[in-house]
């Protein structure tokens, strides 16, 4: 009677008694690799003694097994210091003013810049805000030609109280192109779950994918961050 790892009942109690081979480290791995292949020769058939070549094979599955725990955790290790490097990165840039792409603007009487790129000319372009109660305000636009179109929401101009708005654009082509906003990066930190987010002024908490231009820092925030340096 031939007997192996994946299938000795005598064995099983001790690999059940144990946690899984992906939470241990190396060392664990192998003590218990070695209580398995101990079980498993005391409970072969002294008649018929199984095969070396199975022990080799399974010593060979054990490194392998080793090997991609050391790569899984090479490669988090790596993932967790690169993480660690982008936020040092854009925590360089906190006060600098940038443009991310949203569709939700918050107002709070300051006047708000930002910009859309259009594939084609445009006969009537319009910005539609949106607010909590689902009223909508237009910033006509009018005769656009394809490429960038700044704009500028100017709450007073348009008797708009502070709030967050949500934002759409309306073409006569139909094209549905992403707005970037203006706004100053004020934070960068990681979630609970890891990720990294960013506020943005005017924005609020985006993804550095949202992120579309570093636009520098004005000499007023330049001096601020030096100052509390």
């Amino acid at each position: 009677m031939q007997t192996s790892l994946l299938n000795n009942p005598a064995a099983a109690p001790a690999a059940a008694t144990g946690t899984s081979i992906t939470g241990n480290t190396a060392a664990q791995t192998k003590d218990m690799f070695t209580k398995l292949l101990v079980a498993q020769i005391k409970n072969q058939d002294p008649l018929s003694p199984t095969d070396p070549s199975q022990f080799v094979n399974q010593l060979t599955q054990l490194s392998q097994t080793e090997s991609l725990q050391n790569l899984s955790t090479l490669t988090s290790a790596n993932a967790s210091v690169l993480q660690s490097m982008q936020v040092l990165a854009l925590g360089a840039q906190v006060g600098s003013d940038v443009m991310a792409t949203s569709n939700t603007v918050t107002l709070d009487g300051s006047a708000v810049r930002g910009q859309m790129t259009l594939s084609s000319t445009s006969t009537s372009t319009t910005l539609v805000l949106t607010d909590a109660a689902g009223n909508k305000h237009n910033v006509t636009l009018g005769v656009q030609a394809a490429g960038t179109v700044p704009f500028t929401i100017d709450p007073g101009a348009l008797g708009l109280p502070a709030g967050t708005y949500t934002m759409s654009v309306e073409t006569s082509t139909k094209e549905v192109p992403p707005i970037d906003l203006a706004g100053r990066l004020n934070s960068v930190r990681l979630s609970p779950t890891g990720s990294i987010v960013i506020s943005v002024a005017h924005v609020g908490d985006v993804a550095p994918t949202a992120i579309t231009a570093f636009n520098g820092k004005t000499v007023a925030s330049a001096s601020a961050t030096q100052s509390s340096l």
